[in-house]
């Protein structure tokens, strides 16, 4: 999060810089020099009544009040009392997206990382191989795997540090990669593959049995996303096991799912080894959860228990009663009697969306939760929680200020937090706390804008177009979406929508879906302005894995938005006749007389085709200029191409220069 801040600092200072200085005759500094960047002092502003999305926790052995937070867009944080506060510990790293976090059981100052969300949906980033800190996180290293973008999980030899095993998942959104198994038997200084399925499928968990760290267990997964899809599943998924240390493999399918299978979370019981748990997605909802009694020689049905592939899918045995094992799901479920029967556990006054969980070994009623929320901690079986308030890794999609005086207010968007605001400074002198911070809507929360006039008048949507408009002074929200008109087609809704508050009328309010709306009035009413500006493509006829898939692909289009949406617009700060819209599938379209007509941009030089048009910008000072930066991560391509124009459109040129190579451009 914090990397993504500093870039789109940088493209202000580079901007300026480059395009309003024209007096050639001056000496002029490096805009990115130390001295520059030196003059950014942050500080923390809230909010603290939510935190963030959690992936991993790893806690010391030896003594359970130390323990690793591996966040899913924040980096590594590490407590040493039991979450009274956390420190941050990856910051300098290159990659903020953590999939994993492992300590050593021989030697609990060294910590493994591997970066990137193991997750699959449609927000996951990506990240640059593995990590490992000698000193408790106060330094790492890189040790390699860069291409794999994605890590299941780490596992350390009990008895032998220098032995490591890594499930690389691999590139989500291409094939190729970094992606098996891989081993190091001289501590993560070499690496060796030792098993691989094919170029589009990875592996998402290995496990070790308890009593013989040469038995392996692993579980490898088939998937693919794009813009227009997700596949969750394919020939290439199923279960694994080895019995010498990673040198042969074999399947152990039998009893599985005959159909193609999707993701699988799976568990030894440390209460009795010789019972594995798996839950299974499949293809023609054939999955469920699964039991073996032999080490994973065969399998049987215990129930149709399955989750999310591409969001949860994990499950944790109980290390004391082997027939306990817990599903990480939007409500976490709990089956006593070895999967046959599943109830869901209290969260009352808890965050859903769960991703991670510890079981303390010697009281098995004490548990960490990792969720969307951040972390929960019970101690007795989810009756009561406590909340780790001081964990601020919420994800802002994206913020916005008003003109309130004297001090501004800044709102945005979460993911699955909520949208809300809350002052830039306050007159108290013990500074700003939770009760100056306050929801203005609730789900997901994307785009925020205030009216330019009347800072009480906030506008804050939730995913597919959900838009609202709430007033500060009395708490009403109303919700104002756009409605499709009678014998029109629905309309098609990014998750994240854009949204605009025109400078140049109060009260005049721009929002897309695949057309786009103008509303004088608030949001009261709405005027259809376009005509369906994406290229109205049949996503269905475009290829998954080298070829065109059917409808019956695991998972098919699962989480993914309607493809041909608009997902970024701009009214010109110096004519109101002049939007600007991009689309998800690569155009950008342009109208000078208020939306009578649009006027299609396609093939730009130098940008892939059915580029992501992430942010689109009329500049303030210039009516012939705008800017642009494309995304095109969901293809396998990182990077960074923002473009300006001097004749609004008509031509274009990279602006991109120096950037990271590595670097994808939201804004």
């Amino acid at each position: 999060m914090k990397k993504l801040i500093y870039i789109a600092v940088i493209l202000f200072i580079y901007s300026n810089n480059s395009f309003g200085n024209k007096d050639k005759n001056k000496t002029q500094s490096d805009p990115l020099d130390k001295i520059s960047l030196n003059g950014l002092k942050w500080r923390s502003v809230g909010p603290s009544l939510t935190s963030g999305r959690i992936s991993d926790l790893a806690i010391n052995p030896e003594k359970s009040f130390e323990y690793y937070v591996a966040v899913s867009s924040g980096g590594v944080w590490k407590t040493s009392n039991w979450g009274l506060d956390y420190t941050p510990v990856f910051d300098n790293e290159s990659s903020y997206s953590i999939g994993c976090v492992t300590i050593d059981p021989n030697n609990t100052n060294i910590v493994w990382v591997g970066t990137g969300e193991n997750n699959n949906q449609r927000s996951v980033a990506y990240g640059d191989g593995i990590y490992k800190s000698l000193d408790g996180g106060k330094s790492w290293n890189n040790m390699g795997l860069k291409n794999s973008e994605h890590i299941g999980n780490i596992l350390v030899h009990p008895e032998n540090s220098d032995i490591v095993y890594v499930s690389a998942y691999g590139p989500l959104w291409s094939k190729g990669g970094d992606r098996g198994i891989y081993k190091t038997e001289d501590g993560g200084n070499t690496w060796n593959k030792i098993l691989y399925i094919d170029e589009h499928t990875g592996f998402n968990e290995i496990h070790m049995d308890p009593r013989n760290p040469n038995v392996l267990y692993a579980a490898s997964h088939q998937r693919r996303r794009h813009v227009y899809t997700y596949v969750g599943g394919g020939p290439g998924s199923g279960l694994h096991k080895s019995v010498d240390g990673g040198i042969t493999w074999k399947e152990i399918n039998k009893g599985l799912p005959s159909v193609e299978i999707g993701r699988i979370g799976m568990d030894i019981s440390d209460a009795n080894p010789e019972i594995i748990y798996a839950i299974v997605e499949a293809a023609e909802r054939k999955g469920g959860f699964y039991k073996s009694t032999n080490r994973g020689e065969s399998w049987i049905k215990q129930s149709s228990k399955v989750t999310s592939g591409n969001y949860y899918q994990e499950i944790f045995a109980d290390p004391v009663n082997q027939d306990v094992v817990y599903t990480m799901d939007t409500w976490m479920a709990v089956t006593h009697d070895g999967g046959k029967t599943f109830k869901n556990v209290g969260e009352d006054f808890k965050h859903v969306d769960n991703h991670a969980m510890w079981i303390n070994p010697n009281n098995n009623s004490h548990w960490l939760v990792g969720c969307d929320g951040g972390i929960y901690e019970t101690f007795d079986n989810a009756k009561n929680w406590d909340f780790k308030e001081n964990l601020p890794v919420t994800q802002f999609y994206k913020v916005a200020v008003d003109n309130a005086e004297p001090f501004y207010n800044i709102y945005g968007g979460t993911q699955d937090n909520f949208s809300m605001g809350g002052p830039s400074r306050v007159k108290t002198a013990h500074g700003i706390t939770n009760q100056d911070w306050f929801i203005t809507h609730g789900g997901d929360g994307f785009e925020s804008q205030v009216d330019p006039d009347n800072p009480n008048i906030v506008y804050a949507q939730s995913q597919y177009g959900w838009l609202v408009r709430y007033d500060k002074l009395s708490g009403e929200e109303v919700g104002i979406k756009p409605i499709a008109r009678k014998g029109e087609l629905d309309y098609k809704w990014n998750w994240d929508a854009p949204l605009a508050v025109s400078k140049h009328k109060s009260g005049r309010l721009y929002f897309a879906a695949n057309k786009v709306f103008r509303s004088d009035d608030y949001g009261n009413s709405w005027e259809v302005i376009s005509d369906d500006l994406s290229r109205k493509i049949n996503r269905n006829e475009l290829k998954v894995y080298d070829r065109v898939l059917s409808m019956d692909a695991v998972a098919k289009n699962g989480s993914t938005s309607p493809y041909g949406t608009i997902v970024s617009l701009s009214e010109s700060p110096l004519d109101p006749n002049f939007i600007a819209v991009g689309t998800d599938d690569g155009l950008i379209q342009i109208t000078k007389n208020g939306g009578q007509n649009w006027t299609e941009i396609d093939n730009i030089k130098g940008v892939p085709n059915f580029s992501y048009t992430n942010s689109i910008y009329l500049s303030k000072h210039d009516i012939n200029v705008m800017y642009v930066a494309f995304n095109h991560h969901k293809f396998g391509d990182f990077k960074p191409y923002i473009y300006k124009s001097l004749d609004q459109g008509k031509t274009w040129k990279s602006i991109s220069n120096n950037l990271p190579q590595r670097g994808s451009v939201y804004s």
